[in-house]
């Protein structure tokens, strides 16, 4: 909510990222950690197993801290949202770490919180310097943890948000998430960090509990003291200090036209999604657990066009039994019925892995071990999963999709093992649908130049542009560095994807786009235009889309896709489809803008 106040100073802003959407004043509390004073103390040959003995009680209590920590964020935000402490635990149980503070101890005779705060920051600083984006967030988990481990060995007590006395946005230099974790919700409004990517734990957590955040505001917390006058502004990414009369009344503007708009979108929810030439266009919601599908139905999407299973794995402590995932499966099945449900098979590896499951490093993740890859080499854990579908298959309308396929050979294999999974079911007298429908991913450039090959032997193609993207224009995505070379509409990209969909209806398939693009509302002309037949996106945004696409018509997004194969450049793409949403529905372009 935007409120009035007597501004009594110049307003200053500052631009960082919108890490997660919504507007709110209040004031600011800047957040600091006391640092805990380490000092340099040389121990007695004696005291050395006493030393060690601290050190292990200190693991243990902050273990303690830890899981309790978890335990609660489990029990307000769910699971998915307690395992990002999985890595903050995983510290604890580092041997490499743990090794070398007890040979410091041992061999050195170094008191343990100075041997302790030494290898830590060289770990931390190790971490910061890689290249991989992840990676490098994945040092703030460690110096979180050490924080925590020097406190402990000090005897005090942890700092957290618990005790803020009136309600306030806070910034802070970073929010590791046991500082969100530990946050009263009730008195932060929203906050903000001076550094942080939208795939930071921070954006993450802040997400989770629907508290608007923006993150990377370089040094404000610097620059801003406790007690000022802000707005903060979680969809464009900017912290407005001492904000004028105008910006509070603009912001105040702006908030009223989203409200209005996201209510009438609301009678939209029962219609089909289809354009004003009658071209049906279905409209799907990705989701990562059982509990997400009544968010699902009431943003009316026609199915579920990604059920992203590695959610069900990755937020536990062993592997969940065929039983198990079948109930979750049957539950989304059941709820759906007789919309789609297209389930995802395990997609682990790159930025997702299992704690309990014991994979080398890699140098880079992104490209080795994962998703398709693992499970054909791990079919235990694979033929679990077939069976499991195939058994909820019977429920409802259930498809199975594979992940980065990259050509024909791997979709042969898959299908094999999803041959012996229906033949384990048959001999076992459990019934499944027999003509379950298979697809794969597209989201590989091999599988995309063979698109014509692997459309003759699959169901259905779904293109996940995330990757696509990344992996054809050799751009991380989570890399803020070249962020501005992640172009979606750049030619190449486009003429792909056209020549992906185009391979589809010649096989007499249907193609349909899963990833990030699929929720970018001012792409839909061009996905429509290039003739996929589904989006699926975030239940939140299908009530865009469905009104973007009953606002056009196809020969007016097929116009776009003519013009745009014949420009040059991404941005000349992107003003194409830009100003044919503008045109026919103002109003969502109104409500996505930054």
């Amino acid at each position: 909510m935007i409120e009035a106040h007597t501004v009594s100073h110049l307003e200053r802003k500052f631009q960082g990222i919108g890490a997660s959407p919504g507007i709110i004043t209040g004031k600011v509390f800047v957040y600091g950690r006391d640092e805990v004073a380490v000092v340099q103390k040389e121990i007695r040959g004696e005291d050395v197993g006493s030393e060690i003995g601290r050190f292990e009680q200190a693991l243990l209590l902050t273990r303690q801290q830890l899981q309790e920590i978890q335990k609660r964020i489990i029990e307000d935000l769910g699971e998915n949202d307690g395992a990002i402490f999985d890595a903050h635990l995983l510290v604890l149980d580092d041997p490499s770490l743990i090794d070398e503070v007890v040979r410091r101890i041992q061999e050195e005779h170094q008191n343990v919180e100075f041997a302790f705060e030494n290898v830590s920051t060289q770990y931390f600083k190790s971490l910061l310097n890689i290249e991989d984006a992840y990676l490098r967030e994945r040092a703030a988990d460690i110096k979180d943890v050490a924080h925590r481990v020097l406190r402990n060995l000090e005897g005090q007590s942890s700092q957290d948000l618990r005790t803020l006395v009136e309600p306030c946005i806070v910034l802070a230099y970073d929010l590791s998430p046991s500082d969100t974790a530990t946050l009263d919700r009730a008195k932060v409004l929203g906050f903000c960090t001076d550094i942080g990517s939208r795939t930071s734990h921070t954006a993450i957590m802040a997400r989770a509990m629907d508290i608007p955040a923006v993150v990377g505001l370089h040094d404000s917390s610097h620059q801003i003291e406790s007690g000022c006058f802000a707005l903060l502004d979680g969809y464009g990414g900017w912290l407005y200090i001492n904000p004028s009369e105008q910006t509070l009344y603009d912001y105040g503007q702006l908030e009223h036209k989203r409200h209005t708009i996201e209510v009438s979108l609301e009678s939209l929810r029962d219609l089909p999604s289809e354009t004003t030439d009658h071209v049906r266009v279905m409209l799907g919601a990705n989701i990562e657990m059982p509990s997400d599908v009544p968010h699902v139905l009431e943003n009316g999407a026609d199915g579920v066009g990604l059920f992203r299973t590695e959610y069900i794995f990755i937020n536990r402590k062993d592997m969940p039994t065929e039983d198990e995932q079948y109930r979750a499966y049957a539950e989304v099945a059941e709820k759906m019925n007789p919309k789609p449900v297209i389930i995802r098979t395990l997609d682990l590896g790159g930025d997702k892995f299992l704690s309990h499951l014991e994979v080398a490093r890699e140098m880079n993740p992104f490209l080795g071990w994962r998703a398709i890859r693992f499970c054909l080499e791990r079919t235990d854990i694979f033929q679990d999963q077939l069976r499991a579908i195939l058994r909820a298959s019977r429920l409802g309308n259930v498809q199975i999709m594979y992940p980065m396929i990259s050509g024909v050979g791997e979709l042969r294999r898959a299908n094999a093992e999803l041959d012996k999974a229906r033949q384990t079911l048959r001999e076992r007298g459990i019934a499944f649908d027999e003509k379950i429908k298979v697809g794969c991913m597209i989201e590989i450039p091999s599988a995309a130049l063979t698109a014509d090959l692997l459309a003759k032997e699959t169901n259905f193609f779904s293109v996940g542009t995330n990757d696509l993207i990344q992996y054809s224009l050799a751009v991380d995505r989570v890399n803020e560095k070249i962020a501005h070379l992640y172009e979606p509409t750049h030619p190449a990209i486009i003429r792909s994807l056209k020549n992906i969909a185009d391979a589809a209806h010649k096989a007499g398939i249907p193609a349909g786009i899963c990833g990030e693009m699929a929720g970018d509302v001012t792409m839909a002309p061009l996905l429509v235009g290039m003739g996929f037949d589904e989006l699926s996106t975030s239940p939140s945004v299908v009530p865009q889309l469905k009104k973007l696409v009953r606002s056009m018509s196809k020969a007016q997004a097929n116009e776009v896709v003519h013009q745009a194969l014949e420009l040059s450049t991404g941005d000349e793409i992107r003003k194409l489809s830009v100003n044919l949403a503008k045109s026919i529905a103002p109003d969502i372009m109104e409500l996505s803008a930054n």
